[in-house]
């Protein structure tokens, strides 16, 4: 029996650490001449490196991890990982946040400033990221790259990247069934099987959901397929086809005020209610190809190509939008290591391009309450994203490595109102760049400092420029947002445990800020003056003690700050920035027997939330407990657990969705939290 770390001291350290790396892969289970969690590690065990090797913040997130409590939606991926903000709204939407990305958003609305991929090809478009594809029980692990250090995936939006990887053949059972059940009418069904057969592997999981909601009106439900197929036509040729579909359905409860929330948490929005507002989605299809080509033993060439539907029916207020999306994405990456001056080098050109196609366009209805009248405008979005990058590591002296790179960003965004009058057209075509410099050195292999100057360009969607246009039928042009930042931060080993920490500073031009300023009718999108966002990450896992024979003490920790305020407004001065708590803290203490079982209590904390650009109100500050159970068998085919949310029943806001300027009164601004909740659920892979 050894003590690894006393408990008063890791104790001490959870407001300034954060515990953002996730439980070690189970040991290795042999399937004929597959192993399965050997494939599965190596796989883990690559991304991180490839992920320490960017000289700047990042989380690797294993499922394996996640999987042991309720998977329900995008937030429970996302927990417990510094620099991440991620809060559910009720159903498959939620808020994310990135060092302030999407900061003014509504939960549930196509995502900004964060470039999400599918196994490293394009989800995200000009009309932002939908979330009706995250189905989190398709994945094998998650990739985020905070800020501008996505640069190498082409991705320049201010929050970074995410890349969601779904399991293959070569890290998946031939067969599970998962089944989760928990309240409020809460249930998650899962089937899959995975196989390798010669040169050819294929995944195929099909899922489906269902839930009443805490809220009244918040029931909703889901089903999809996700598959896939590789094929290694030799040791230098290898493609791999993708598909994903699913459909959703959310009934919309609405934001509720402070007090409302206060004393009658579950009630709905009175208008959403009467109107009875719903956010049904047709079904979206994503489909995807990946060819890779080993040219040589230092260089290999990517090509990508993919095809996304994502229709949309949205019954909100007094309006009924009936929406078409259609994205087609070519991507095209090269790599090459060889010796540069005598020195190492490694460089990445990459491109990549989605474009929307014709049919992407809305019809909009008028609505009182429940019925749906004449048709009320029609109006098509175009768009397109262009980004050429160039990148190089260069090794100036041993384990001291220069990272440089130059993206020229090409957008196209083009609005035209058809009905009930033509001639409401606006088109904008902007040539854009994006430098990065860094520096990363790896001082001992458990201790690596870092630190680079990178530039990020966000366009507005095409839609924004209809939405926020003062004039119904004739849209406006806006700015593409810019940030220029500074990050300095390290990681690594130390008898604290594994540990990251990070710094960052952004001088914010023209940022796309979202508003409702007028309760009830659309949100506006506006380039706001100058604004400037900087934070702390920090995160800590801890061994806080361990003996072989009876098990594992540990503590994970995951810590964000958060200042995002104007520069000298003409109206508001310095005010904060609403929407984003200033201080945002998860942890898990938690044992483990060897036998399989473990126990583990958390929390989460998070301080008030101003609720519009004024600073006249907040939401107030909230600790949430919980804790969880469960089992995993020593041959890795049960596993069975037991998650309890909110132990305490505490009454809390979510989301806020903020507004220009309530004055000080009270509007009704936030979803709320969920209640207590009691979750259990049950796996078995046959192997």
């Amino acid at each position: 029996m050894r003590p690894v770390l006393p408990l008063s001291s890791c104790l001490g350290l959870m407001a300034l650490f954060t515990a953002g790396q996730p439980a070690s892969a189970a040991p290795a289970i042999e399937l004929g001449q597959v192993l399965i969690n050997d494939e599965q590690q190596s796989e883990l065990e690559d991304a991180r490196a490839r992920l320490q090797a960017v000289p700047g913040a990042s989380n690797l997130i294993d499922m394996q991890g996640v999987g042991q409590g309720r998977v329900a939606s995008n937030q429970d991926v996302l927990a417990y990982q510094p620099g991440v903000f991620a809060q559910s709204a009720g159903n498959d939407g939620i808020k994310l946040s990135i060092r302030g990305s999407g900061i003014n958003r509504a939960p549930g609305a196509h995502g900004s400033g964060v470039y999400t991929m599918f196994d490293g090809l394009p989800l995200t478009g000009p009309g932002g990221t939908p979330y009706e594809l995250f189905e989190p029980l398709w994945l094998s692990r998650a990739e985020v790259l905070r800020g501008a250090n996505g640069f190498d995936q082409g991705a320049l939006a201010l929050g970074g990247a995410i890349n969601y990887v779904t399991h293959t053949g070569y890290d998946a059972a031939p067969l599970q069934v998962r089944y989760e059940v928990g309240s409020r009418g809460y249930q998650h069904r899962h089937i899959s099987s995975g196989q390798v057969l010669g040169n050819l592997d294929y995944y195929v999981a099909l899922t489906d959901s269902e839930y009443d909601g805490y809220q009244e009106h918040s029931s909703g439900s889901s089903k999809g397929i996700a598959a896939n197929v590789g094929y290694r036509f030799n040791p230098n040729l290898e493609t791999r086809f993708y598909l994903r579909y699913r459909e959703t359905e959310n009934d919309l409860a609405g934001r509720l005020t402070k007090e409302q929330i206060k004393h009658h948490p579950r009630a709905a929005n009175p208008g959403y209610l009467s109107r009875n507002d719903s956010r049904p989605q047709p079904g979206s299809t994503w489909v995807g190809n990946k060819t890779t080509f080993y040219l040589d033993d230092d260089s290999r060439l990517e090509a990508g190509l993919v095809y996304h539907d994502y229709p949309m029916d949205l019954r909100e207020g007094a309006m009924r939008l009936k929406v078409a999306y259609t994205d087609v994405s070519g991507t095209m990456n090269y790599f090459r290591r060889d010796t540069l001056f005598g020195l190492e080098s490694k460089t990445t050109v990459g491109w990549r391009t989605t474009k929307h196609l014709p049919n992407s366009g809305a019809s909009q209805f008028s609505r009182v309450n429940d019925v749906v009248g004449e048709r009320a405008r029609d109006f098509s979005y175009q768009g397109s994203d262009t980004v050429l990058h160039v990148g190089n590591d260069l090794e100036l002296i041993p384990d001291l490595w220069l990272t440089t790179g130059l993206a020229m960003i090409y957008t196209r965004r083009e609005s035209d109102v058809t009905y009930p009058a033509s001639g409401g057209k606006v088109s904008q075509h902007d040539w854009d760049y994006a430098p990065r410099i860094g520096l990363r050195y790896d001082i001992r292999p458990d201790l690596q400092v870092y630190g680079n100057l990178s530039r990020s360009v966000e366009p507005p969607h095409p839609w924004s420029l209809v939405w926020s246009a003062p004039v119904t039928n004739q849209p406006m042009k806006m700015q593409n947002q810019t940030a220029t930042t500074l990050e300095l931060g390290a990681r690594g080993e130390s008898a604290l445990g594994h540990w990251d920490l990070a710094w960052y500073y952004s001088q914010v031009r023209h940022e796309l800020l979202n508003v409702e300023v007028v309760q009830g009718l659309p949100f506006k999108e506006f380039n706001a003056s100058p604004t400037v966002h900087q934070g702390v990450e920090a995160g800590l896992d801890s061994t806080l003690w361990e003996d072989p024979g009876t098990g594992k003490l540990s503590l994970r920790q995951a810590y964000t700050f958060s200042d995002f305020h104007y520069r000298d407004d003409d109206q508001f001065g310095d005010n904060r920035l609403p929407g984003i708590p200033m201080h945002y803290y998860q942890a898990e203490l938690r044992y483990d027997w060897p036998s399989g079982f473990y126990a583990g209590v958390n929390t989460q904390m998070a301080s008030k939330v101003q609720v519009d650009y004024a600073n006249s109100y907040h939401a107030d500050a909230y600790m949430l407990l919980g804790a969880r159970l469960g089992w995993d068998s020593p041959k890795q085919d049960w596993q069975t657990w037991l998650d309890l949310r909110n132990l305490t029943n505490k009454r809390y806001a979510a989301t806020v969705t903020p507004g220009y300027d309530d004055a000080g009164q009270d509007v009704a601004r936030s979803t709320p939290g969920e209640g207590f909740g009691v979750y259990a659920g049950v796996s078995y892979s046959f192997r």
